[in-house]
């Protein structure tokens, strides 16, 4: 629309009428809407300190996401009533829009807000259940947070069809047969879909799991569950995008769903030490059932176990209580040394590899030494 066209209309406007009241009329609207929007600003800021100090989550979910899309609301609902005032006063066909035009921008406003209390309300839920030292479903939540919108934006684009006059069944019905079309299309797209509904149901893993494969170079933390792929961010900080689809093939394991974390270790002392390996085989096993670590009610073995090249060696067969790496290898560490301190009690040594190389000095003994 250019300036001459707007030019004209409002010269028409102004040539039917003997005084200029829709333009007070149109000024008045204006400075309401203005008016009532920062009364409505001022009294949302107010209400959101009041809410910020309950513990439901509802609420302050739902004044974040209220804020703007209400002040649009406003301002749309004022300006197509200020041009309903100038339609008015004139056949201009443009004006024609204002109906549909409102109704598909209160829809949209309103998809706007939902989406954003959803959003909002996600936030808000994991926070205060953290705060409060509760569980979260991070990855469960996530995925139900996804429907919801889904739910909220086909529901959304149906009013808007039907508002602008399509037919909604007729739009269904080319949907179905134009679905078989698009899935020949768009297979691996739909693959990966159904790849990660089938994470969300089976649910081997969740956002935040330490997880790696066998069969393909993957190993990291989980960041994100999507519908077509899956973030995985490696321990050198290297993100990795998988296909969904990938892991209905492979296999994949999950450490941080251990129930605890095995020591096994095997340990040799020299040769000339082997009087003292009943001792200390009896010994580093009483040790183990006296430290708090240890899992008593899991399998404990400590055993001599063979005789090997340079040593004889004994293994050590136990369970930590934790299954956090870091504290794991704490606990780890606390026992080896403990180990080491009874092996040196006993005046044994923990071997290393070695060679002994025996000389025959027969025939240098039966030669005439020579002049």
């Amino acid at each position: 629309m250019d300036s001459t066209y707007l030019s004209e209309i409002f010269a028409d406007l102004w040539s039917q009428g003997t005084s200029p009241t829709w333009v007070v009329q149109v000024f008045v609207v204006v400075f309401a809407v203005l008016l009532f929007n920062s009364f409505v600003s001022l009294f949302l800021r107010r209400l959101e300190k009041n809410v910020q100090r309950s513990a439901n989550p509802w609420d302050d979910a739902f004044i974040y996401a209220v804020r703007k899309p209400l002040q649009v609301l406003i301002w749309v609902v004022g300006i197509l009533f200020a041009a309903d005032i100038v339609a008015s006063r004139t056949e201009a066909e443009i004006f024609e829009a204002i109906d549909p035009l409102r109704d598909i921008l209160v829809v949209a406003i309103l998809t706007w807000f939902l989406i954003r209390f959803v959003r909002e309300f996600e936030k808000a839920y994991i926070r205060k259940r953290s705060q409060q030292g509760g569980s979260v479903d991070v990855t469960t939540t996530h995925a139900l947070v996804k429907l919801v919108n889904a739910s909220i934006f086909i529901t959304a684009a149906l009013v808007m069809l039907q508002t602008l006059g399509f037919s909604i069944s007729g739009i269904l019905a080319f949907g179905g047969i134009g679905g078989i079309a698009v899935g020949f299309a768009a297979k691996d797209l739909l693959s990966n879909f159904f790849g990660g509904l089938m994470i969300y149901l089976d649910r081997p893993f969740k956002v935040g799991d330490w997880i790696c494969s066998p069969d393909k170079e993957i190993e990291g933390t989980v960041e994100e569950i999507g519908w077509r792929q899956t973030r995985i961010r490696t321990f050198d900080k290297r993100p990795l995008y998988i296909p969904n689809s990938v892991f209905a093939s492979i296999i994949v394991e999950n450490p941080s769903r251990m129930s605890h974390r095995r020591i096994y270790e095997t340990i040799g002392i020299r040769y000339d030490d082997i009087h003292s390996m009943d001792t200390i085989v009896h010994e580093v096993k009483d040790m183990l059932k006296q430290h708090e670590e240890i899992d008593q009610k899991q399998t404990m073995i400590v055993n001599f176990n063979q005789f090997s090249d340079s040593s004889v060696d004994f293994f050590v067969y136990t369970f930590t209580k934790t299954t956090n790496w870091i504290r794991f290898h704490e606990v780890k560490q606390d026992v080896l040394l403990k180990i080491s301190e009874i092996i040196e009690k006993h005046h044994a040594s923990i071997a290393y590899p070695t060679q002994v190389l025996h000389l025959d000095h027969s025939e240098d003994e039966a030669s005439p030494p020579r002049p």
